[in-house]
């Protein structure tokens, strides 16, 4: 099987250097992380590898972290360390150091973090110290013409595209709240270098991890727009209305509150209609389509609410649920928290001084439970306490058993999911080398598929959904009808050669099919099965469909994000990916385990768990200090002013982040020092902010004479974090992604040559991601069913009962 070819080409990542004996799924005690970091992102990274048992380092100057003291409402804390950051660090150590200790400590280092406060070139840590990951997160990339830019989660969002896909005509685009880009960054970091040491493990060579922070905007927050456009042959957008949208439906206001929707498929659609007591409209072809939605908005939406607004959202919750329409309260804090489901899953803990709730770990290894999180360090609590160590995990490997950015080379990976979570972690494994498997029905296709209809008038147009195109290159698909025994066989057989198992589906499917863990450990015990139904394998829940968007509804990222004057609005889009690198890095955690012992193991990664840490930060303030986050529009807690305005061109439209005072002072200069921006007291960011609305006023009236295209530059060059909103239609043409190659050009059967984003980060060792376009639909069942030793009288005989096949069958 592929475990055990691979197994005889490397050394034991875990046991070679005398790992000590795991619990609870803390796999990686061997691993130590230098910290170099002070963001989010990069403190998300640090935490995922110290859940998985790492040895975390913090390195701090002796001011500390400024995260230690950072609350959402109050900006920092007074002689305390903050909720977030003790969330974010528990478990880890930290050292007070500078100069040549730091250098000292990538001596013992396995993996480094940096960011662009590090302080530390990561090329020169790379060049001197080769047998070390090197993780670097920045808001564009190291190198490219926007490297070094002043950056901010709104900014990051408007240049990636990610902006102005979210809003409505006459309102300024919206930006996703809550720093989800920078979260979601951290997640990516992780996934990243935890592949590499697995390259380093393989061949003894580190890696630099050049994440991109605008890159992972683009990547989970844009829709593959820039893709579908690619498909539409890149019509001319002379005159083309704003591509700003809201879904619908999605949240809509009930008797008590607001309740939230998402219709993904055609038959959730129908149903949604009977629900709202409109069954009279399923004949009815004018609301099928969204685009027609989103053009009646007024009268649409006098149809869903005039029936949501006569019940509550308690009663909606439960009559949509018994349809198997996706649906959630739309949360805050408070309801998050007290959520049933979540309650009997246990999701909230206690912080180890019992002074407020945060999430747990959003995975679990054979359900072993997570230990309990230990405290975070004080600062500088290790400084001179890190002790060298003899062997690193670059020491075990055995050179030239992988090639140069291809860790998982030799892998094989069963990739049974659909939609966009599940292919986003089965993604990650095909662009690292390895052997990937999507495995989908003529009956039952790939749901994500069925975006294509987007261009249903084109021959085959199931084969031109732009998520799919995305999602899926370098794989394999193989088309099997698993309600019938020989289908499910064949599986059980593919099974039989398998390192890594995915599916996503809720519970009950794959337990229908008799393909539940038990089947699969018999089939073969080294095997790894992951697992991610939206709301996990036991609870009130368990069996309820969910998307993204109820990730987002329910999680209180929607509550997050919108104007204060209007309802809350989803994200549309990055808990789908967020949730596939979680699952991707807890089952790098299973092939440690499975090498140390032998045997497969099974995974449990829900995606709301996934998404409800990295929306962590609501709960952390109202369970610690009382503070209810809710929407501020395009403001933020950590810029003042902030805003989207638009300038002399109608729709061109500037982002404005002002950090910190250096930047308002410079910005200041920029204007022209007028009088209303010399006032005293907007020097600092508590007088800005009481001002907030003032300043706004001023901004809206200043941008209006302004070229865009001339003030951005003046604004970065001035040192003022700015940025367009960038159409995402035309991403790829970003001067920064086409220097660092994040969009890559393939030729596909059916949709022909097109750009599709790859991955949001660099290897040093790769030059290009893409090796195969994304498969069409049962494009490979001849060449897996021989595999299998298949004749070809077999699979004539199989495509002739329906068993495989190369079309959906509507």
């Amino acid at each position: 099987m592929g475990a055990q070819s691979e197994s005889t080409t490397h050394g034991n990542i875990a046991q070679d250097i005398g790992a000590e004996e795991p619990v609870g799924g803390r796999e990686l005690t061997f691993v130590r992380v230098i910290d170099l970091s002070t963001s989010i992102a990069g403190a998300y990274c640090a935490k995922m590898f110290a859940d998985a048992g790492a040895d975390v380092v913090l390195v701090e100057s002796p001011a500390g972290a400024p995260l230690r003291t950072w609350s959402s409402n109050d900006g920092h804390l007074q002689g305390r360390d903050g909720a977030l950051f003790r969330y974010l660090r528990h478990g880890q150590r930290s050292v007070v150091a500078a100069g040549n200790e730091v250098t000292t400590l990538f001596d013992d280092a396995d993996l480094v973090i940096t960011d662009a406060t590090s302080g530390v070139d990561p090329e020169t840590i790379r060049d001197s110290h080769p047998s070390v990951v090197v993780v670097s997160i920045t808001p564009f990339g190291l190198h490219g013409p926007y490297a070094g830019r002043p950056a901010s989660e709104l900014t990051v969002q408007a240049e990636s595209g990610a902006l102005a896909i979210r809003g409505r005509a006459g309102r300024a685009p919206l930006q996703a709240g809550g720093q989800t880009t920078d979260w979601v960054s951290g997640a990516y970091a992780a996934v990243g270098g935890f592949a590499a040491l697995r390259g380093a493990a393989r061949t003894g060579d580190g890696e630099l991890v050049d994440v991109s922070w605008a890159e992972v905007a683009n990547n989970t927050c844009t829709l593959f727009t820039d893709t579908s456009d690619a498909v539409a042959g890149r019509p001319d957008l002379t005159g083309a209305p704003p591509i700003r949208s809201y879904e619908t439906p999605s949240v809509e206001p009930t008797l008590d509150g607001w309740v939230g929707f998402n219709t993904n498929a055609r038959q959730q659609f129908d149903d949604f209609l009977v629900l709202i007591e409109r069954g009279d409209l399923l004949g009815d072809p004018t609301w099928h389509a969204v685009q027609t939605r989103t053009a009646h908005w007024d009268e649409w939406n006098e149809i869903v609410c005039s029936w949501t607004r006569r019940h509550t959202t308690e009663e909606i919750v439960e009559l949509a649920a018994l349809m198997r329409i996706p649906v959630s309260p739309v949360s805050d804090a408070p309801t998050l928290v007290a959520n049933e489901h979540c309650v009997a899953r246990g999701v909230f803990i206690d912080d180890p001084l019992g002074e407020f709730r945060m999430p747990r770990r959003p995975w679990t290894i054979d359900r072993e439970p997570a230990p309990a999180p230990t405290r975070a360090p004080a600062l500088g609590a290790d400084s001179g306490q890190v002790d060298a160590r003899g062997t690193r995990v670059a020491d075990s490997s055995v050179p030239g058993t992988a090639a140069p950015g291809r860790p998982f080379e030799g892998l094989r990976v069963l990739d049974i999911t659909a939609w966009w979570a599940g292919p986003s972690a089965g993604h990650v494994f095909a662009m690292l080398g390895a052997d990937v498997i999507h495995v989908e029905s003529t009956k039952r296709p790939d749901g994500i598929r069925m975006a294509g209809g987007a261009f249903f008038t084109r021959e085959r147009w199931w084969e031109l959904s732009s998520f799919f195109l995305a999602v899926n290159t370098n794989k394999r698909d193989l088309t099997l009808d698993l309600s019938v025994p020989v289908g499910r066989d064949l599986l059980l057989q593919l099974i039989a050669d398998a390192d890594i198992v995915i599916e996503n589906f809720t519970p009950r499917v794959l337990d229908s099919f008799g393909l539940g863990w038990d089947a699969i450990h018999a089939a073969n015990p080294e095997a790894i099965m992951v697992r991610m139904p939206a709301f996990g394998l036991e609870g009130p829940w368990r069996d309820r469909p969910g998307f993204a968007q109820t990730m987002e509804q329910m999680t209180g990222l929607a509550w997050m994000t919108g104007y204060v004057d209007d309802q809350p609005r989803i994200q549309r889009g990055p808990c789908d990916p967020n949730g596939g690198m979680h699952a991707a890095f807890a089952t790098m955690v299973a092939l440690v385990r499975r090498e140390r012992t032998g045997v497969g193991s099974l995974i449990e990664t829900p995606m709301f768990e996934a998404a409800i840490a990295v929306a962590a930060e609501p709960v952390l303030e109202y369970t610690a200090y009382g503070n209810v986050i809710g929407r501020d529009g395009n403001r933020s807690a950590r810029a003042v002013p902030q805003g989207v305005y638009e300038c002399a061109t109608a729709e061109d439209w500037l982002a404005l982040s002002v950090l910190d005072d250096r930047q308002w002072a410079a910005l200041v200069a920029e204007l022209g020092a007028p009088d209303w921006a010399s006032d005293a007291d907007l020097s600092t960011v508590a007088g800005r902010r009481a001002r907030h609305d003032e300043l706004d006023d001023h901004l809206t009236a200043w941008a209006a004479t302004q070229d865009l295209a001339e003030v951005v530059p003046r604004l970065i060059a001035a040192g003022v974090a700015a940025a367009p909103a960038v159409n995402p239609r035309r991403a790829h043409q970003n001067p920064q992604f086409v220097a660092r190659g994040y969009f890559e050009v393939v030729d596909h059967p059916v949709a022909g040559s097109m750009e599709v984003p790859t991955l949001p980060f660099r290897f040093a060792s790769v030059d290009r991601w893409v090796r195969t376009p994304a498969p069409t639909m049962g494009e490979h069942n001849t060449e897996l069913l021989t595999e299998l030793g298949c004749t070809a009288g077999d699979i004539a005989d199989l495509a002739e009962a329906g068993v495989i096949g190369t079309a959906p069958k509507f």
